[in-house]
């Protein structure tokens, strides 16, 4: 039987905004990610939480701007989410969507469909 499964996990990084239109000085956050997915069984559920602990374990207590895969972009919630759901596309996992909440009134969600 197939079901719906969101996982949450939450991690500490930094950030600062340098790009023309949204600069803003170097500051932290404690973030939360929440994934949703399609699952096959209730066998699938450590893929999609290891995959998402190893994107988490990539983030957490780092300034964002230095990581490879966000050279050249802001990294905000938008793109957080954005990065979140490509990598579980590439775990094979069938991701519906990414939620990242940056700050308590402040969240983006990326849903799957949306490549670039």
């Amino acid at each position: 039987m197939a079901f719906t499964l969101s996982l949450r996990r939450t991690f500490v990084a930094d950030h600062f905004h340098d790009l023309p239109g949204f600069q803003e000085d170097r500051h932290g956050h404690n973030w939360e990610v929440e994934a949703c997915a399609e699952l096959g069984s209730e066998a699938e559920e450590p893929a999609l939480a290891m995959a998402l602990d190893a994107w988490v374990a990539t983030l957490d207590y780092r300034l964002l701007n230095e990581l490879p895969p966000l050279a050249g972009r802001n990294p905000t919630a938008e793109v957080l989410a954005e990065q979140a759901l490509f990598y579980l596309k590439g775990a094979a996992l069938e991701p519906r969507w990414v939620k990242v909440r940056e700050k308590a009134n402040y969240w983006a969600l990326c849903r799957a469909g949306a490549d670039r």
